[in-house]
C-alpha cells in the first residue's frame, strides 16, 4: 500500500516557532505511514500536480500573505479531497489579506485579551491568561475529541470570529473583565472541523508555544486532527 503524502507548510511570524512546532509532529506523521514534504512558503499550493498527490496539508503559517494562484490551488485541492489541519495562528491567523482563505477555514483569530493593564510588561506573557477549554456534546463522540476531559491552560486565549458552517467540538469563554470593552461573556470555538467539498479541515486554537503543544491533551488533539483530516 502506498504511503500517504503529507505536506507541511511553515513560516510566517517567528513568534510561533513554526519550524520547531512542526518538527514536533513530523515524526508522528512518519510513524503513521506518511511521507512528509516540508515547504517554507505557500507557493507549493499553486503546483496542481503536487497538490493532487497530497493527502494532508499541515499548515503553520502565521499572518504572511498568499497569492491568488496559491490560494486557488489550496482551495481546489481541499475541495477534491486533500485534508488540512493546523493549530493556533498557523491556520487560524493566516493570510489576513484574503477573505477567500477565511471562507475556506471558517474561523479567524480576532484578539487575545491581555492581563490587567497595570501588570503589563511589554512581553508575550502579557497575553497569557488562565482559561478552560470545554468539550461539547458533539466533541464527546468525535474521533478527534472523544474521551478527552475539559482542561485548563495559561497561554493566549483566542477570541475567534467564525461562521455557522463550522462543526464545533470544544469552546472557550472570554469572561467579562473590568478593563475590557465587552459586557457579557463571549464563547468562541476552540476546536472545530469543516467539510469543504470532499476535503476535511480540522483546527485547534491552542498552540502559541512549544510548552502548550506539549500539553498532553493539546498534543493528542493535534495528532488526532491530522489523522482525521487526511484523505
Amino acid at each position: 500500500m502506498a504511503a500517504r503524502q503529507a505536506l507541511v507548510v511553515r513560516g510566517g511570524w517567528e513568534g510561533h516557532a513554526p519550524v520547531e512546532a512542526t518538527d514536533m509532529f513530523i515524526p508522528f506523521l512518519r510513524d503513521n505511514d506518511f511521507e512528509v514534504r516540508v515547504e517554507d512558503s505557500p507557493a507549493v499550493y499553486a503546483d496542481a500536480d503536487a497538490m493532487a498527490d497530497t493527502d494532508l496539508v499541515v499548515q503553520c503559517m502565521t499572518m504572511s500573505t498568499i497569492e491568488a494562484d496559491q490560494l486557488k490551488g489550496l482551495r481546489e485541492a481541499v475541495a477534491a479531497g486533500t485534508g488540512m489541519a493546523g493549530w493556533h495562528g498557523g491556520i487560524a491567523d493566516s493570510y489576513r489579506n484574503s477573505s477567500d482563505y477565511l471562507h475556506l477555514v471558517g474561523g479567524q483569530f480576532a484578539c487575545h485579551p491581555s492581563k490587567e493593564p497595570s501588570t503589563l510588561v511589554g512581553e508575550a506573557s502579557d497575553n497569557f491568561v488562565g482559561y478552560r477549554i470545554e468539550f461539547n456534546e458533539a466533541g464527546r463522540s468525535h474521533p478527534i475529541t472523544q474521551g478527552l476531559d475539559d482542561f485548563d491552560l495559561v497561554t493566549e486565549q483566542y477570541w475567534v470570529l467564525s461562521d455557522d458552517y463550522v462543526d464545533v467540538l470544544a469552546t472557550t469563554t472570554q469572561a467579562v473583565i473590568p478593563w475590557g470593552t465587552w459586557n457579557r461573556p463571549v464563547t468562541s470555538p476552540a476546536v472545530w472541523t469543516r467539510q469543504w467539498g470532499q476535503g476535511r479541515i480540522a483546527i485547534i486554537t491552542p498552540g502559541h508555544s512549544l510548552d502548550v503543544l506539549e500539553h498532553p491533551t493539546v498534543t493528542t488533539l493535534v495528532q488526532r486532527s491530522m489523522l482525521w483530516a487526511s484523505r
